[in-house]
This record gives C-alpha cells, structure tokens and sequence, in this order.
C-alpha cells in the first residue's frame, strides 16, 4: 500500500463524495519530498480535511505495499490460533490497553450513550492491542511464547509500531504547517510514541444476523479517542463515515492509501477546530448475484483491518492551542484523558 495506481503529480483528489461528506485522497509525497510551496499546499490540504469531514486518505505515505501485506498475513494468522492461545494473551486493564480481546468484549460507543444498554447488541470483532515496548508493568501479551511463528509475529510487530510512529510524527508536523506553526510544534508531544497498535478481525457472520436485527454492527458508532489514527483496510469494506446529512457513507478501500481521521482529543486540543468525525464498520456491500442474496446461508466475509491509534505523550498537558479562539477545554493530561474513555468501553 505504497501509492500504486496514484498519481504522484496530483495534490488532492476526491475518494469518496457523497451527501456533503467528501475524504479526499492527498498525495503526501509532496510534503515529504516537495518544495516549500508543495510541502504548504499538502500541509494546507490535510487541514482542511480535517476541519470538514475530519477523514483523508493519505496516498504515497512511505510504507511499502510489502509490508503492509506482511502485517496483514500475521494478523491472520495471531486470529487462526487456537482460543487458548490468544486467552492467555488477555486484554486486563485500561491503564496497560495491552493483550487479546475476545469477541464482544469491547463495545465502542459515544461519550453521551449507556454502554451496558449497547451491549445487547455487541460489535462482532476480536482484536490485539499493542502498546509501545518498555514502560514499567505494563508489558506488550505477544505470542513469542508459543513458537517461531510468535516469535516473527512480535519482531514484524514492534517494527511496524516504529513504523506507524514515524508516520504519525510526520502527519503531526504536516498540521503544524497547516495551522502555521513550525514544523516541529508537535515533535515534543509525539516522539515518546504513547500509541496503539491493533489487529481487528472481524469473523464472518451469517447475513441474517444483519437482516433480522437492524442495530446489529461490526462495530458500533463511535469517534476515537486521542489525536489521530491511521487505519489500513483490506479490499472487503465495511467502514462508514457520518456525513453533515447525518446518513453513514461507506469510505470505500483505496489501494495504496492510508485512512487518517482525526480524533476527540485532537477536536479538544484544537478547540473544535478540527473535526472528530463519528464512524463504524457494518456489513459489506452485498455481492449482485441475486441468488447469493436470498440464501438464507449466506455469509458475508470476514474482514481485517489494522489501526493505529496515536496520542500525545501521556504525561504531556493538552491546553487548547494557540491562535484557535475563546478555550473551551480545561488541560487535562493525554494519558489520563485515555484512560477515561477506555474505562467507558470496557
């Protein structure tokens, strides 16, 4: 997912258009490799995503198609191993948000909504949360434990996660520019590396689930939590972006790009400068064979995706930042403010 089929010369194109919701597709090569002008056009055309419909897709970001590939191959795999395995690898606490977590066990939601009354219909996906390696008493549940596959599984993973770090730095001094900040306004908040890595594997579910309860999602309507996220999808979809409309409109796959939204956090910090557009992930489109359709044992396909959700340094104090307007935000601390909303979906 490198940026094949896109091409490099043009800044900014639309992905999806729908309902007065546009994700354009932004060429970040230009403000990798581009003069002043094209670094600040880049720089200007992600901020104005992020102040309207709060997605984009980043086309020539820097990580190789291989490796994306790779990290999707091994999620598939951690998911295949027997339940036992991954049950010993648990999820425990929101202060770690580390380790497996089964089916059901998450139910993403809004800050506004009663999660016990949204459990009735829990999101159908099983993940791996990966923090950053080091921090005292709280150690990454990796598979290494069980056999060579494991131990390639944890090595490829804690490079990815310094790959999507470096991403991440660089998408951050990207808004620098934008907001006309130095470029490196943010490198003190972001070079810790206070982020999350997850493997999402949604498994396939008969189509009648869908049919017969109209709640039922993959995942639930929700916004993230901390600055940004960075999310690679396989070629099944299922990811819908609320519009101004207030309908979902399905924020199609695009080979060679990487969805970034923005998150509650980052709206916070911006003082509602920047968007933090609310999302979930439902069923795919339905295939058009007719007879498909109407079998009452159909499935639709299981679906992988992988996220990284990124943070200010969690001891960093998040003030409302400079230029944006009247505060409407207290500080609060990037960890603690975490914290609180894993709490809530747990």
């Amino acid at each position: 997912m490198n940026g094949a089929g896109l091409d490099s010369t043009t800044p900014s194109v639309n992905g999806v258009a729908q309902d007065d919701l546009v994700i354009p597709v932004i060429d970040f090569s230009n403000f990798l490799h581009g003069d002043q002008s094209q670094k600040s056009a880049t720089a200007a055309a992600i901020l104005h995503a992020f102040r309207t419909s709060g997605f984009l897709y980043l086309s020539h970001h820097g990580i190789p198609s291989e490796t994306v590939s790779t990290i999707f191959a091994l999620s598939a795999s951690f998911f295949a191993r027997p339940q036992a395995q991954k049950d010993a690898l648990a999820w425990l606490t929101p202060e770690s948000n580390r380790g497996y977590v089964t089916l059901g066990r998450e139910k993403v939601s809004l800050p506004d909504q009663d999660v016990n009354v949204l459990r009735a219909n829990p999101d159908l996906k099983e993940t791996m949360e990966i923090g950053r390696e080091g921090v005292d008493g709280m150690p990454n549940q990796f598979p290494d434990r069980f056999d060579k596959e494991g131990v390639e599984f944890t090595k490829t993973m804690k490079a990815f996660f310094l790959t999507c770090k470096d991403l991440h730095v660089k998408v951050m001094r990207a808004i620098a520019v934008g907001m006309g900040y130095s470029e490196d306004f943010f490198d003190s908040y972001t070079d810790v590396g206070d982020n999350n890595l997850r493997l999402l594997h949604y498994p396939s579910v008969l189509k009648s689930v869908f049919k017969n309860n109209r709640a039922q999602v993959r995942a639930g309507e929700h916004s993230d939590y901390g600055s940004v996220t960075l999310l690679f999808q396989d070629d099944v979809g299922g990811l819908e972006v609320r519009s101004p409309k207030g309908t979902f409109v399905r924020a199609k796959p695009i080979p060679g790009t990487v969805v970034v939204n923005a998150g509650d956090l980052l709206t916070r910090w911006s003082n509602d400068t920047i968007q933090s557009t609310r999302h979930r992930v439902v069923q795919p489109p339905d295939p058009e064979d007719e007879a498909t359709k109407e079998d009452p044992n159909a499935m639709y396909k299981e679906r992988y995706s992988v996220a990284y959700f990124c943070n200010p340094n969690f001891d960093r104090v998040i003030d409302v930042l400079p230029g944006t307007g009247s505060k409407k935000y207290e500080s609060i601390k990037s960890g603690d403010y975490l914290v609180q909303r894993l709490s809530a979906t747990y």
